[in-house]
């Protein structure tokens, strides 16, 4: 069986173009794996380690691996809990 090149972004626009609800579940997607990037990224930067970051949110370092390879969707409390103990905040910003 042969391979075939795909764009993938040129196949995710024209989902998203198509059908409305992919559309929204898209973005709802990349806005929370772009903020669990930075958190993982400020984790990293701080030298904490995913067992450090369990034990200040008082959780365990299972859920925070599986939170951080996308295996578990983290809650809004969750995402709070861990921009607090890496000593920062979650702000929403308005599209123009």
């Amino acid at each position: 069986m042969p391979f075939y090149e795909i764009d993938i972004d040129k196949e995710i626009k024209k989902r998203c173009d198509a059908d409305p609800d992919f559309k929204e579940m898209w973005d709802n997607s990349r806005m929370e794996y772009g903020l669990l990037g930075d958190l993982i990224k400020l984790r990293k930067e701080k030298g904490i380690s995913q067992a450090e970051l369990a034990e200040k949110v008082n959780s365990n370092q299972r859920v925070v691996s599986r939170i951080e390879k996308h295996e578990q969707s983290p809650t809004l409390k969750t995402l709070c809990s861990w921009a607090n103990a890496l000593g920062a905040e979650i702000k929403l910003i308005r599209h123009s």
